[in-house]
């Protein structure tokens, strides 16, 4: 037996230590880790085990409630077995020591602190635990709270994907609730090189514990001297009502009935542009006024719930300007610093549309409360966190990853460029898109079958309406023809009268809750609805079974799983969507109400594997939970909106989604959905507008992990959006075939996220962690380690000021090949053609021809553009792109090194097992990019060519 697998075994046995003096607490060694008692505080009892060679799990019990027992957690179904550690106990402290971490724990209290090997405190409970308890559907639960670091100056990221502008969240308040725009995953990645994941299932707030309240609740609001604010409702500009309200409370559809009779008018949004007697609609506007009275000094956080157009006034200042669509209202937020005893002055202007309105507000905390790590989850068995060490951010990711499940690989064509349309009717649209892609030469490789293929009386059935889809298995057979890939949506929702429904009913595994409160949606007449229990392992093999009998068999490539929250119905309240969910086949629906994505598309993924066991399996999901990395699933941003404050928003929420593990995103190129300035008889300047938003937003796409476009009408396709011959069709074509070029390097970083527990979408903290101006940009991201990116989120912006991290480190422009120093602020040129892009010096970018999809050309010369003025490396991969070999060893590793001291390329012998139809030979095209070279085109002849066969290679650069 081996040295290493005895001292394991010792460390491991159970042993237990006398208890300590009276009053001191005590412990007892376990297997895994260490029990602890502590003399005093809420804890009954605080286990730690030890996970690897560093990751820890606490969990602290709360007292007088010891039949609150742990189920198994669903991020963490199989947690690492515990490598080798030790516990002593010295001065009324326990420390249980692995490899990478130690964990300090006061017998006395229960507190708990981890060091690293310096002695250097990284994650410290700050105070005890607290829990507060509670009933959910007869069975005992507790509010659990636990504040970590407070004081902390560093930088925290992860929590999923969020859409306020966000990068760095320490300071911020953030509540985990899944929605369709926003993905929760309570887990955190710090500058001080540690993760945390909270492992709770239900809904979390990270930061202030205090749920926000609406104003005139919490904070005082007076209009006029008297309570509450006054509030006037204008029809076509006429006041209308007049009236004073205690709180601004629109927010959800059972709050519709407040609104003023007098008031009432038939809006755009439920006529479409009439009312019921064919007459044009009146405009209706909204106007509150009030003065706000703090109780405290300090910066005040506020939040608009909010759709239609909005304005908030601050003492006659604009603090806020946004558009939604009406039916798919989200959060604003903004801060006001506030004096005690000083009132301030607010407006909000509104235009409804039959949309959602309410205003809230927190209090300031103090300084060290407001920058600390807090969790806090309302429906909980103990506090339960999982403690992640890294040598760097990149390691904490790669310990996370180690802990819920690797990110499997996806197929190589998912990164190829996919077009989408809201939505498309019949066989002959989807067909004609790919026809009309290849006759333009324009790459392509998936095109999408939205939602509503289906007879209208029938969703939930997976079959399509006969009269617009007369030959699926033809249409399917003709995409393979044209060399792409289809993906069809497919919800989690089901109709009663379907025989689908019907088999999972029966067997009691459809939620009734919206089907009680007899909510129908919004197609035709509206039909009742509901969604199955994914939580049941049962309805998860019966609901892969209904799809694949449908879809499956007739070669369908990828899922898109729509409204996974899941979204039964839109703009409940909380209690009302927990009522429509459960209870679930694990519990409550309230305690697992966030996890509901991660069983369902892992009930898609197993099936899938079942089904095709050698097919990578390819899943978009539009909501994700911690671990989803494991089920073959990207996410997407949801139903944004298309504004530029939109678009500015997706940058930070893609960062933090892959620094919360979720390496594969993506968005809708353009947004989603359009104000009626865009959508219906735009004016010149409205589409003018609207092209340039899209042209932004497609540049910002070619360099996302997937590169996606979709959104309502206009349709989006490259030939309807951009005029043939215009600029914004060259530069569109430009970045669609430059995504193809760059294959080879993007195709890699995908690789790398299976392989090595890479990042494909990267916060600049990530290389520049101690950086103060890296930690907070919201606007720019690493794209790999070559590319910085720097997207263009302003109308009519030509130039962008971009800050270059690294002060000794050398940037390209990637286009006319300028250098710049890092360190620094730049302006740069931002044509309307081209996105500010540069290139690290030292990197290696292998990059191919245009071809019209990936691998058209699998044994086509690759150039590999050399960045001068530092070292570099770089290790090429390739597979066969679709099986599941990888796993196994089937792929290539070709390893490329630059010294600069030589000006040598060095590419080394091939790495792995090689593949099927793996080119025996290959030819290298290296260019050597200095300062002031510019690109050029994929014809641009090479500096220096080698046939390669396998064998390490030494190329001398050209004197």
């Amino acid at each position: 037996m081996k040295k290493a697998m005895i001292i394991a075994l010792l460390a491991g046995s159970a042993i237990a230590a006398p208890a300590l003096a009276q009053g001191k607490g005590g412990y007892e060694r376990t297997a895994g880790g260490v029990v602890v008692t502590p003399a005093s505080g809420p804890a009954a009892r605080v286990e730690l085990t030890v996970h690897g060679d560093g990751v820890v799990h606490v969990v602290a019990s709360p007292k007088g409630m010891e039949g609150l027992t742990r189920g198994d957690s669903l991020m963490v179904p199989q947690p690492p077995a515990p490598g080798a550690f030790t516990v002593a106990e010295n001065k009324g402290h326990v420390q249980l020591k692995a490899a990478r971490t130690t964990a300090d724990v006061d017998l006395a209290t229960g507190k708990v602190r981890f060091l690293d090997a310096t002695g250097k405190v990284l994650l410290d409970e700050a105070g005890a635990p607290t829990f507060r308890p509670r009933t959910v559907e007869g069975r005992q639960y507790v509010a659990a709270s636990q504040q970590f670091n407070r004081g902390t100056d560093e930088a925290i990221y992860g929590l999923g994907q969020h859409q306020n502008a966000q990068m760095n969240f320490n300071g911020e308040d953030v509540e985990l609730a899944q929605h369709n725009m926003d993905i929760a995953v309570p887990f955190i990645v710090s500058t001080r090189n540690y993760g945390l994941l909270w492992d709770n299932d239900g809904i979390t707030r990270f930061g202030n514990p205090k749920p926000y309240a609406l104003v005139g609740e919490g904070m005082k609001v007076t209009s006029g001297g008297k309570p509450g604010f006054s509030a006037q409702y204008f029809l076509d500009g006429k006041l209308a009502v007049s009236q004073r309200e205690a709180t601004i409370n629109y927010q959800y559809i059972r709050d519709q009935a407040k609104w003023p009779a007098a008031a009432k008018a038939d809006t755009t949004a439920a006529t479409g542009g009439q009312n019921t007697a064919g007459n044009a609609v009146q405009k209706q506007t909204v106007v509150w006024t009030g003065t706000l009275h703090p109780d405290n000094t300090g910066t005040h956080k506020f939040q608009v719930y909010g759709s239609s157009y909005f304005k908030v006034f601050a003492d006659g200042k604009e603090v806020l300007n946004r558009w939604r669509q009406n039916w798919n209202p989200w959060y604003a937020n903004f801060d006001l610093p506030m004096t005690k005893g000083k009132p301030l002055d607010i407006r909000i202007e509104w235009e409804p549309n039959a949309g959602y309105m309410a205003f809230f507000h927190n209090d300031p905390l103090p300084a060290e409360d407001r920058n600390s790590v807090w969790f806090t989850s309302d429906t909980a068995r103990a506090v339960n966190y999982w403690f992640v060490p890294g040598a760097n951010m990149d390691g904490v990711i790669a310990g996370y990853r180690q802990l819920t499940g690797k990110s499997v690989m996806l197929p190589k064509w998912a990164y190829g460029f996919w077009q989408s349309r809201q939505r498309y009717n019949t066989q002959a649209e989807v067909i004609g898109v790919v026809e009309k892609y290849r006759s333009l030469g324009i790459p392509l490789d998936n095109v999408v079958q939205d939602w509503f293929y289906w007879p209208e009386n029938a969703w939930g059935s997976h079959e399509f309406e006969k009269s617009r889809f007369p030959d699926p298995q033809g249409m399917v057979d003709r995409i393979h023809a044209l060399n792409a890939r289809f993906m069809i949506s497919v919800w989690p929702k089901f109709y009663p009268t379907t025989k689908n429904y019907k088999e999972m009913a029966d067997k009691g595994l459809m939620y009734q809750g919206n089907l009680r409160m007899a909510n129908k949606d919004w197609v035709g007449q509206g039909y009742l609805n509901t969604d199955y229990d994914a939580y049941s392992d049962e309805a998860r093999k019966i609901y892969w079974r209904q799809i694949e009998k449908s879809l499956g068999k007739i070669g369908t490539d990828a899922w898109w799983l729509d409204a996974s929250e899941p979204d039964i119905h839109s703009n409940l309240s909380i209690d009302e969507r927990i009522e429509t969910m459960g209870p679930t086949a694990r519990g409550p629906a309230e305690e697992f109400f966030n996890s509901y994505p991660l069983v369902h598309v892992g009930g898609v993924y197993a099936g899938w594997r079942r089904f095709k066991p050698d097919v990578r399996p390819f899943i978009l999901t539009r909501s994700g939970f911690g671990g989803l990395q494991r089920e073959g699933a990207a996410v997407w941003s949801g139903d944004v909106a298309s504004r530029w404050f939109d678009l500015r928003a997706q940058i930070s929420a893609g960062v933090n989604t892959a620094m919360s593990g979720l390496a594969n995103w993506t968005h809708d190129i353009g947004g989603f959905a359009l104000e009626d300035r865009y959508a219906k008889n735009p004016t010149p300047q409205a589409l003018d507008e609207w092209r340039e938003l899209n042209l932004r937003w497609f540049q910002f796409g070619a360099f996302s992990p997937l590169f996606r476009s979709h959104g309502e009408a206009p349709y989006r396709e490259i030939y309807e959006i951009s005029p043939e011959g215009s600029p914004m069709r060259e530069s569109m074509v430009w970045y669609d075939k430059l995504r193809y070029r760059l294959m080879p390097y993007i195709y890699t970083l995908a690789a790398d996220t299976w392989h090595r527990d890479g990042s494909i979408m990267r916060g600049l903290v990530m290389d520049w962690p101690n950086d103060p101006k890296a930690r907070d940009i919201n606007d720019e991201y690493l794209f790999g380690d070559a590319f910085l990116v720097a997207p263009v989120t302003e109308y009519k912006a030509r130039t962008r000021s971009v800050y270059l991290p690294g002060a000794s480190t050398s940037w390209y422009d990637f286009d006319s090949g300028k250098a710049y120093r890092g360190g620094q602020q730049v302006t740069v040129p931002a044509p309307f053609e081209r996105m500010p892009l540069f290139v690290r010096a030292g990197a290696i970018v292998p990059m191919g021809p245009v071809t019209q999809y990936v691998d058209e050309k699998r044994d086509a010369p690759l150039t590999l553009t050399v960045y001068t003025g530092a070292d570099g490396r770089f290790s090429l991969y390739e597979d066969d792109g679709t099986s599941e070999q990888y796993r196994s060893g089937a792929f290539s590793r070709i390893p490329i090194a630059y010294d600069e001291a030589t000006g040598a390329v060095m590419i080394g012998a091939r790495e792995g097992q090689g593949f099927a139809g793996m080119p025996a030979t290959r030819e290298f095209r290296i260019r050597w990019m200095t300062p002031g070279r510019p690109l050029g085109s994929a014809d641009e002849p090479a500096d220096a060519t080698v046939a390669y066969t396998g064998a390490a290679v030494q190329v001398a650069r050209p004197r």
